[in-house]
């Protein structure tokens, strides 16, 4: 059970996790892009933390070390739906991306284009609602 592919109509994520989510396509099958703290904890271990990871990407000069980057990112993200499935259906585990699954099966185009899903992702992830009240009219007395 827990070596079987993700067949992503039965990755079950929770309404919260589906809004904060971007969703890319690997070797034909779509992974749902999530930032959850479990994330942000690990970037913010390689990085520094959230603010200095685009500083990273954009800045990098060396070809093969930004895919690298942008690889570890992809397969960080991906997994937290699977994560997050796995803990909600302990006897229904899919197997966790591995990042030469990532390798093998995208094109450096393809990652180019999944800057832009990572993006989202964390945007959706670190967005806050904020709902104001009308304001009453209070006597001070």
């Amino acid at each position: 059970m827990a070596n079987e592919k993700v067949d992503p109509s039965t990755v079950d994520v929770d309404f919260t996790a589906e809004e904060r989510s971007a969703v890319i396509e690997i070797g034909d099958v779509e992974y749902k892009l999530i930032l959850t703290t479990k994330a942000t904890k690990e970037i913010a271990k390689r990085y520094g933390g959230l603010e200095n990871l685009g500083t990273k990407l954009m800045n990098s000069k060396d070809f093969e070390l930004a895919l690298d980057e942008i690889v570890w990112l992809i397969t960080l993200l991906a997994n937290q739906s699977i994560l997050i499935h796995n803990l909600k259906n302990k006897d229904d585990k899919k197997e966790l991306l591995k990042e030469d699954e990532v390798e093998l099966l995208t094109t450096p185009f393809e990652l180019a284009e999944y800057k832009n899903a990572i993006m989202a992702s964390m945007l959706k992830g670190t967005k806050r609602y904020i709902q104001s009240e009308p304001a009453k009219n209070v006597e001070v007395g």
